[in-house]
């Protein structure tokens, strides 16, 4: 049976770790010896040192005590800032942190579930099949962890990763590729009173495409967006360089494609008509989430969610996550809510209810795999 004490301790005592993003060494080692206590054999990877962290991605392996697929459980271990000093706080059946910080229950809720749904299975002897789970550095910073591990080391056939909103029995089915959008327009500098005619303002020409660009909400599966621009050394100078960073999302790859390449013809019609250059450079950031509603990856955490009487939904998404990175392994994942609320925030919060069922409904997905030997 699922230990709600228990629970709640290890909660309170994982968010206390800090484990900002490239800063996980702390977490990591703690959860390497928590791992190797319940009987898994634990592999640290090198993604850290190819992203500039301190610690790689965790790769266990539980061996099956019947036949049966290989399933595969992950969350990250990374956390946004502020995230360092977290205080959890307890009242109500609600933890938050004391208020000057996040709570970081995205992701360590979902690590907590995995590490007691391991507890549970192991006191019970639960039949199981061969278990893998992977937790992830890096994943607020770009899914930086998951894109720097090796898919060969994973042997799962079908994979949960723990991240998304919403309680358990929330399912993401549909999430979309991501597309990083640099550009580096260059003018003509010139002294801004003396000689303006003799230059070419590289803002000027980045403002008009910008002003044409189509942002924000496209439709009802394709959003856009430009969040950086610099440029600019002083203002009696005409800037001769600006670098702008933007992203465009999609849940249908010819619409994303589309989309991007209108951003890119907004710059070079700017530039034929103001003078200058651009580059602008395109490269897939993530692939999307396409899961069948009769998947088996679905089916399992349905059945699960059905005798656990937790309400069913099958939910689209506009963000990211490691399941996508999965997904694009040709991993069969589904990410499944935890019942964090308010996250990347001083607000953020969870239910002590939550992180009992996030438990239970891994537990009932378990037992259903093994079953179907």
């Amino acid at each position: 049976m699922v230990n709600e004490k228990r629970i709640i301790e290890e909660f309170m005592e994982l968010v206390r770790i800090n484990s900002e993003t490239r800063n996980e060494r702390q977490i990591a080692d703690c959860l390497k010896k928590k791992l190797e206590s319940l009987g898994l054999e634990v592999y640290e990877d090198d993604a850290g040192s190819k992203i500039g962290g301190n610690a790689g991605n965790l790769i266990a392996f539980l061996p099956g005590n019947t036949k049966g697929k290989t399933v595969l459980f992950s969350a990250h271990m990374d956390t946004v800032k502020p995230g360092n000093n977290v205080e959890p706080v307890l009242a109500d059946g609600i933890i938050k942190s004391q208020g000057d910080t996040i709570l970081g229950a995205d992701d360590k809720a979902g690590i907590c579930a995995i590490l007691e749904m391991l507890r549970v299975i192991k006191e019970e002897q639960v039949d199981h099949g061969p278990i893998q789970i992977l937790f992830t550095v890096s994943e607020e910073g770009g899914l930086f962890g998951a894109k720097n591990l090796d898919p060969e080391l994973i042997k799962a056939q079908l994979a949960y990763v723990l991240d998304c909103s919403g309680p358990a029995g929330h399912l993401i089915v549909e999430a979309p590729a991501q597309n990083q959008v640099e550009v580096i327009v260059s003018g003509k500098a010139a002294h801004a009173g003396i000689a303006p005619e003799e230059g070419v303002n590289a803002i000027q020409i980045a403002a008009r495409a910008i002003a044409r660009m189509k942002l924000g909400r496209i439709d009802e599966e394709t959003t856009a967006n430009i969040g950086i621009i610099q440029g600019g050394k002083a203002t009696n100078i005409i800037p001769d360089k600006v670098w702008l960073e933007g992203e465009a999302r999609s849940l249908k790859r010819e619409k994303l494609e589309k989309q991007c390449q209108h951003m890119k013809e907004c710059f070079l019609r700017a530039v034929e008509e103001l003078g200058g250059s651009v580059e602008v450079k395109i490269e897939p950031n993530y692939p999307e989430i396409r899961l069948a509603h009769d998947a088996e990856v679905i089916s399992i955490a349905k059945k699960a969610a059905e005798r656990l009487k937790f309400p069913i939904v099958l939910e689209k998404t506009g963000g990211g996550s490691d399941a996508n990175i999965l997904n694009g392994y040709d991993i069969p994942t589904l990410n499944i809510g935890i019942g964090m609320e308010k996250v990347h925030t001083t607000e953020e919060f969870i239910t002590v209810e939550n992180l009992v069922n996030n438990a239970r409904y891994l537990v009932e997905m378990v037992k259903i795999i093994g079953e179907k030997v």
